[in-house]
């Protein structure tokens, strides 16, 4: 996990795809706010079941929104809009690539970066 410039006090994690243009531009965007950021490469270090539960009470919404629908592994999973939270912890356990991206965690709460300026709100 990498740290990048402390301009200000505020902190955030961002669970980051590098190959993702939106993943990216959350990064820029924090990193123009001066933040001190915690990098997670939730594909090499998938959030467990705790992290999730944490992640989904932060953002206030449904867990199916945890999820990026249109990837194989959707299906592969066995995933619907109906699917418990349990089955969708479970398949992004499995398939960590299903996690939305990028999220943006700081102590004002949690927000799916699409659009970036969704992040605002946190910040």
């Amino acid at each position: 996990m990498a740290k990048q410039g402390l301009k200000n006090e505020m902190k955030a994690t961002i669970y980051h795809n590098p190959s993702c243009s939106k993943s990216r531009q959350a990064l820029a965007l924090l990193t123009q706010q001066g933040i001190d950021i915690e990098l997670r490469d939730y594909r090499r270090v998938p959030p467990n079941v705790t992290e999730l539960r944490a992640l989904l009470a932060s953002l206030k919404r449904p867990a199916h929104d945890l999820l990026r629908s249109k990837d194989a592994e959707y299906t592969l999973a066995g995933l619907s809009p109906a699917a418990s939270d349990e089955a969708i912890f479970a398949a992004i356990s499995a398939y960590p690539k299903l996690l939305e991206r990028p999220i943006v965690v700081t102590a004002k709460g949690a927000r799916i970066g699409r659009p970036t300026d969704a992040l605002l709100e946190i910040l």
